[in-house]
């Protein structure tokens, strides 16, 4: 069952919606004890693996929406500006909707393993010499002058979709958890999953809400700035962005829960990712380490407060935007070769130390 039909109550669908949809959604929450252990006594920190979803990312709970919406409304082709995974999802949608797609992409700036999802599924993919931002305005001025549907996350049925992560975080853990964590981009997702645990909360679902943490990679960090950034930089590609399209709904998010929105080195990114992988056994997109690396800075700086007793244990939610399979060349980067020895026993036992 995909997030229209488990969660058709809360999203603008009507028994006319084609549904198209890749059973997306249901994603785990997975309890870190390792990563609990860094923030203090009495946390526990629980990662929403969103790359478990059907093209590997939580784009799919808003490209099901989107895509719908679009074949309601009579488009017979979608079009996005990525960098990366949102091609994925749009290029896998239409495929199942059977219409076309187009994706502009900033060249050179988008993992191969994400590029060769899109490809695969039959998207027309054209590569711009300039950033996301930039390949962002041709696509709106296309969408705006044929009938061909918008599916970035200005795409109000993408925020739609992608709330439906907050409502399975609640049903996981019985209530609101007291801090939700995630890397910002283009900064739909921080946008999405505060208006899911609003809406939780009017429908009494959770008697309270969370703190929203937002972090961007330090080189593309335009929100903590308060400016746009031109050229931004970073090895997680998913983030690079210098000019987020839900700029001021971030902003809002942070600021109605009393959060904060904060910037990580790609080194701090890096430290995380290998954490995750090595401590925890989860692979992930390195943008996806952003808000472990977050809170972990955030532990450090004496952010978290004390919790005094075991029954007033806080809950901290990391979101985990996208699987490690999206960028396997930038795990490539992170390892060491393998040892080469003869094939007899000895010598493998001398190498394992065992």
């Amino acid at each position: 069952m995909g997030v229209i039909d488990r969660y058709r109550d809360y999203l603008p669908v009507t028994g006319k919606t084609p549904v198209i949809s890749l059973e997306e959604g249901g994603t785990p929450l997975v309890r870190a004890d390792l990563i609990a252990e860094r923030i203090g006594p009495g946390y526990a920190v629980w990662l929403k693996y969103e790359g478990l979803n059907p093209t590997a990312s939580f784009k799919d709970r808003g490209m099901t929406m989107a895509v719908s919406k679009a074949l309601e409304e009579g488009s017979r082709a979608v079009a996005c500006a990525s960098t990366g995974n949102t091609s994925a999802s749009a290029a896998a949608f239409a495929a199942r909707a059977k219409i076309k797609c187009v994706v502009v992409i900033p060249e050179g700036a988008i993992a191969l393993g994400k590029l060769a999802q899109a490809l695969i599924h039959g998207a027309t993919v054209i590569a711009i010499r300039g950033n996301f931002d930039q390949a962002l305005d041709i696509v709106r001025e296309i969408c705006e002058k044929y009938p061909i549907a918008l599916v970035n996350s200005i795409n109000p049925y993408r925020i739609e979709g992608q709330k439906t992560a907050s409502f399975e975080v609640c049903d996981s853990l019985g209530h609101a958890p007291d801090y939700h964590a995630l890397p910002v981009g283009n900064a739909g997702n921080i946008t999405a999953y505060w208006k899911g645990y609003k809406e939780y909360k009017e429908r009494g679902k959770v008697d309270r809400l969370p703190v929203m943490l937002g972090f961007q990679a330090a080189g593309a960090a335009p929100i903590v700035e308060k400016r746009v950034i031109e050229d931004p930089r970073t090895l997680a590609t998913a983030i690079k962005i210098g000019n987020p399209a839900s700029w001021k709904q971030a902003e809002a998010a942070r600021d109605e829960s009393g959060g904060l929105i904060d910037k990580v080195t790609d080194e701090e990114i890096i430290e995380a990712y290998r954490l995750l992988a090595a401590g925890v056994g989860i692979f992930v997109e390195p943008a996806s380490a952003a808000g472990i690396a977050g809170i972990l800075k955030k532990a450090k700086q004496g952010y978290f407060p004390a919790v005094t007793s075991p029954s007033e244990r806080k809950d901290i939610v990391c979101v985990l935007t996208g699987h490690g399979l999206k960028d396997p060349d930038m795990a490539i980067k992170c390892l060491e070769t393998p040892v080469v020895v003869d094939a007899k026993i000895e010598e493998v036992i001398r190498e394992a130390g065992i």
